[in-house]
């Protein structure tokens, strides 16, 4: 492979230039395609065919939210900035890059990049990754700490070497190795505060709330020196120590109480209006197909707020999070990374479009497949339905296209860009209400 012919973006420098053999190619299967005649017959070897039906519009990009309502000060927002980089023809892969690069330098989105937020240490950790259709390459990175866009270290690993993911420390020398710049902290001021506060809320015995404190409090809401929530209680009522359950079974109920105090207080910040919902389970996902039918697609993330230390969702992880077919079509996700990684759902989505379903269809199948999946009375809510929710952003090479979520309620819209603009258009979801009620 000639490497002249791919030069690599390293961070700083000038966009990657285009292939310009392959957009040769691509014309030329263009001009042998598109003039095809209305008669039964070509209509026949058209449908016999749909990878060879390239569309002759603009550009087409689904994406969540993150990637129309952030700017980071700028007059673009992430699906605007894809969409003008492949209009006027730039590289598909670093269009949407660019794109998202936006919302992960933006200091105001809590959910991905510099200033989403930390994990339960108060450390941020960025995942990534991506899929170039055309070339059939793929890049990711997981728990990767310093470095403000994630999404140009995954593109480096699908460009620069043999692997599809690197993570931790591995991750960041890498990205260190490149030039990339490290900084020793992520966090804004506003995403550290929002982590003492969870701090309070889930240990309000040691980590106290100064005004409660001036007001002559001793913890929040009167707690005093009572033990945090996952060390009160037992998971046996006995009197006498041989009738307690084995060491490791108490650690084990202690961990599960952590969790449940964790998730309970980031929550609680939610309904409070401390955190917005999107930021909580915070990752942005944009699919783009260009005029003649190349197709990619973009990941990134700060995680689960307050998640375990090294834990890794969905985002990553190709199939799960994001998958993307250069004959099929794309579908990348937000929401609970953990209910993806079980049923590979991205993957899946893609497959039943190959099959014949459309977009929404498809989408829908698997938000089916996911609910029935969901068995742990942990994961289910008062009416016995899945206690989260998910979003995927779906398109199609024909340029079909819709955005479906577990919930309509929970996050209604998702971003759309083509030839008649950015805009927000509404999810359409499985089921009805709120997955806590």
């Amino acid at each position: 492979m000639r490497r002249d012919l791919f030069p690599i973006r390293f961070p700083e420098s000038s966009p990657m230039q285009r292939r310009d053999f392959l957009r040769t190619a691509t014309a030329g299967a263009a001009a042998t395609v598109l003039p095809l005649s209305s008669s039964p017959a070509a209509e026949s070897a058209s449908a016999a065919a749909p990878a060879l039906r390239l569309r002759s519009n603009g550009p087409l990009l689904v994406a969540d939210l993150s990637a129309i309502r952030y700017r980071n000060g700028g007059p673009e927002s992430a699906i605007e900035r894809a969409f003008r980089g492949i209009a006027e023809g730039e590289e598909i892969l670093d269009a949407c890059v660019a794109g998202v690069n936006i919302p992960e330098l933006d200091p105001e989105e809590r959910g991905i990049g510099y200033g989403g937020l930390p994990n339960a240490e108060g450390v941020v950790q960025l995942d990534s990754c991506l899929m170039h259709g055309p070339r059939r390459w793929a890049g990711g990175v997981a728990g990767l700490e310093g470095v403000k866009t994630p999404s140009l270290v995954a593109k480096a690993v699908a460009e620069l070497t043999d692997h599809h993911l690197i993570v931790g420390k591995g991750a960041q020398d890498f990205a260190r190795s490149l030039g990339f710049e490290i900084h020793d902290d992520l966090n804004t001021a506003a995403s550290r505060a929002l982590w003492l506060e969870w701090r309070r809320r889930i240990d309000p015995s040691h980590w106290l709330d100064p005004e409660e404190r001036l007001r002559g409090g001793t913890g929040r809401q009167g707690q005093g020196s009572r033990p945090p929530p996952w060390e009160r209680g037992s998971p046996a009522k006995a009197t006498h120590p041989r009738a307690l359950p084995p060491a490791d079974s108490r650690r084990a109920h202690r961990l599960r109480r952590f969790h449940d105090a964790s998730l309970a207080a980031g929550l609680s910040m939610v309904d409070d209006g401390l955190i917005d919902p999107d930021s909580f389970w915070g990752t942005t996902s944009l699919e783009a197909l260009s005029p003649d039918g190349e197709i990619c697609g973009v990941t990134t993330t700060s995680g689960l707020s307050w998640k375990i230390p090294g834990r890794v969702g969905d985002s990553p992880i190709l199939g799960a999070g994001q998958y993307v077919d250069n004959d099929v079509g794309a579908a990348g996700s937000t929401g609970r990374g953990e209910a993806n990684l079980y049923n590979l759902s991205c993957f899946l989505i893609v497959e039943f479009i190959r099959q014949g379903m459309s977009p929404k269809d498809a989408g829908m199948a698997v938000l089916q497949r996911i609910r029935a999946n969901t068995v742990e009375s942990r994961l289910l809510n008062a009416r016995g339905l899945p206690n989260f929710d998910l979003r995927f952003f779906i398109l199609n090479r024909a340029g079909d296209y819709a955005g479906v979520a577990m919930y309509g309620a929970a996050e209604s819209a998702f971003a759309v860009c083509d030839e008649n603009g950015a805009r927000e258009e509404p999810l359409e979801g499985l089921l009805e209400g709120s997955p806590r009620d």
